[in-house]
């Protein structure tokens, strides 16, 4: 329930993240405006709500920093790329092949078994998916937008293998506040705020589809990205991951680009036929399947080995 609330607000930011896009903000800019909104944002729960301690071993810094450029800073950027060069639906298709790469890393890598039902599971997701996005028809793919997509879902399936092992010593908010931090640090260099006109995010920007007669300050949709779009949706899906798998996390998150069709659809107007519809329901069947293969298991499904151990062969 975690994972899949954090997914349908991923999903309704989507068509929120148009509406700012849409104004002539650059996607860099937005990204580097939502990480380091939702980095203050964790820090100021932290100090506050739950004072803890922020401090991380010097040893663990590498993989807080490769866990904040494919969880955060890369990932949001490579998939504004591919949404600008590709249709949205064949974007997200591409992206969400993340949980086929994870569970192909767990068996050929870490040598772990993966149950039946979820390889028939992450089948029917991804065939919905190819459905959903028509991928039979003539689209004119980009070459760099598909290569963005690919290493967008590189990073994603990262993000699900590095923040379940990371999560084994380490609290949710703390490693998600880092997470942003770093992200923000980077974006710091790559796009330099004494470059950035902040007058922009007061300028009116209309809010598109059937609420096209309305506007809104950027600012405002900027906000909704980063509170609503940011924050929440990867604390949920962050201790979603105490409790799931990396491949099952994976797989119960592909009903995120179904949310966002169906978000679309009533409100930019972005209509799905037949054959969309009927995608979208074998991704809620695959989805329905992991989790019902999940909780019938005689034992759970093994947890990813810590550095060092050696995986078990079944």
């Amino acid at each position: 329930m975690l994972v899949l609330a954090g997914a349908t607000l991923f999903g309704i930011n989507a068509s929120v993240s148009k509406v700012v896009l849409a104004s002539g903000l650059e996607p860099a800019r937005l990204t580097a405006l939502r990480c380091t909104g939702a980095a203050i944002g964790l820090l100021l729960v932290l100090k506050t709500v739950r004072p803890t301690s922020l401090r991380i071993p010097k040893a663990e810094i590498p993989k807080l920093i490769v866990l904040g450029l494919s969880g955060a800073a890369l990932l949001q950027w490579l998939y504004f790329v591919a949404l600008d060069r590709l249709p949205a639906a064949i974007a997200l298709l591409l992206e969400f092949t993340a949980p086929l790469m994870v569970a192909v890393f767990s068996v050929v890598v870490l040598r772990h078994r993966i149950a039946r039902q979820v390889w028939w599971a992450l089948g029917l997701a991804l065939l919905g998916l190819a459905l959903v996005s028509q991928v039979w028809t003539d689209v004119g793919l980009d070459v760099v937008g598909v290569l963005a997509a690919l290493g967008a879902a590189a990073l994603l399936a990262t993000f699900h293998l590095l923040g379940k092992h990371m999560l084994e010593t380490r609290d949710p908010l703390v490693l998600s506040f880092w997470m942003f931090a770093i992200s923000t640090v980077f974006w710091a260099f790559v796009q330099p705020w004494w470059d950035f006109d902040p007058a922009v995010l007061t300028e009116p920007t209309s809010l598109l589809g059937r609420l096209a007669a309305y506007t809104i300050p950027v600012w405002l949709g900027v906000l909704w990205v980063i509170l609503l779009g940011t924050l929440a949706p990867y604390a949920l899906e962050v201790f979603g991951l105490r409790h799931l798998s990396a491949t099952t996390t994976g797989i119960v998150s592909m009903i995120e680009p179904v949310i966002a069709a169906t978000v679309a659809w009533i409100w930019l107007e972005e209509v799905l036929n037949g054959v969309q519809l009927f995608g979208g329901l074998l991704v809620l069947t695959g989805v329905g399947l992991v989790q019902v293969a999940r909780s019938g298991a005689d034992e759970p499904e093994p947890e990813p080995p810590l550095v060092g151990e050696a995986a078990p062969v079944q």
